[in-house]
């Protein structure tokens, strides 16, 4: 039993290292194909192709001096980011490991359990920090997250109609002749898109729409408080990747096309920071009440009245 115990810790503990250093080259990859985007050269100066370029910005981030508002609640403006990154790298555990140490069968409701609890951490870094600019950017960040929240779990529950299990495992098997992104194309569609909003990225943006908001919730926050946000996200994004490859494209946890699908829906999300400009919060709000709650709701009946049709002809 104790020898199970150590292993889940010690497997932990090299799934959380493996992600930071992701999360470190996902920042790098970002500012190289953005650089590329605008005609001009990412980081280069440091090593060789700037490739240490992350870690020099962490040692930066982390050895500079962190500032504390003098009319904040300390613990709370203190733990929010701890525990934003706390969540972010917690959500890694219902990803299917076929090493069976850490997968579970109910990955899927752990989640949206963990994508929930990550409301709170915006709330509680924008209203500790005590001032108006960060408490209206942690508001409307907190509504766009809680709007898009409700289209990813319809669709996740349109999935689960399909594959009969919560447990990521039995997506695999159920993908090894025909990917799910070929019968449920627009459902792949309005996935990346509450990915985006839930991640907080263009065109989604508003909780850093430094025009009207002066960077959003997090704006009391720098050096080590605003480095823990900032990976926070990064890693958020890497793990929707990383679920939309095992949703829509198949997995193989063990094969290096799986990665290189995680790559490629990773430098999406970039390649719609470089291309799109910010919406309307109006229009923001329009997309996820209006659009994908009607579509998401529409497949899942569908979808539904299939799987029901499908086992009365079995029977």
């Amino acid at each position: 039993m104790y020898y199970d115990y150590v292993m889940g810790v010690i497997s932990y503990l090299i799934l959380i290292i493996c992600v930071l250093i992701g999360v470190a080259f996902l920042t790098l990859l970002e500012r190289k194909v953005l650089g590329y985007i605008q005609i001009r050269r990412g980081p280069n100066k440091v090593g060789i192709c700037g490739l240490p370029q992350p870690f020099a910005d962490a040692i930066k981030l982390f050895t500079k001096e962190q500032v504390f508002p003098t009319m904040s609640n300390y613990y709370p403006y203190y733990l929010a980011p701890v525990f934003s990154l706390f969540l972010s790298l917690l959500v890694w555990l219902s990803i299917p490991y076929l090493s069976v140490m850490l997968t579970f069968s109910l990955g899927l409701l752990f989640f949206l359990c963990c994508t929930s609890m990550g409301v709170y951490t915006v709330m509680i870094a924008g209203w500790s920090s005590n001032s108006s600019y960060s408490l209206l950017g942690g508001l409307r960040a907190v509504a766009q997250t809680i709007s898009y929240e409700v289209s990813l779990a319809l669709i996740l529950l349109s999935f689960v109609f399909l594959a009969e299990s919560y447990g990521l495992l039995s997506f695999g098997y159920y993908q090894e002749e025909l990917w799910f992104l070929w019968i449920t194309f627009p459902l792949a569609l309005v996935w990346f898109a509450s990915c985006l909003a839930e991640t907080n990225r263009t065109p989604f943006d508003f909780a850093e729409g430094e025009s009207e908001l002066v960077s959003g919730f997090n704006i009391e926050y720098s050096a080590g408080g605003f480095a823990l946000i900032f990976m926070a996200e990064y890693a958020s994004i890497l793990f929707m990747s990383t679920l939309f490859s095992i949703l829509f494209l198949g997995h193989d946890i063990f094969s290096i096309l799986f990665f290189c699908k995680v790559v490629f829906i990773s430098f999406g999300f970039i390649w719609v920071r470089g291309t799109l400009p910010r919406f309307r919060y109006d229009k923001l709000m329009y997309l996820a009440w209006k659009c994908f709650l009607p579509l998401s709701l529409n497949y899942l009946l569908f979808l539904g009245g299939m799987k029901l049709l499908f086992i009365s002809l079995l029977i």
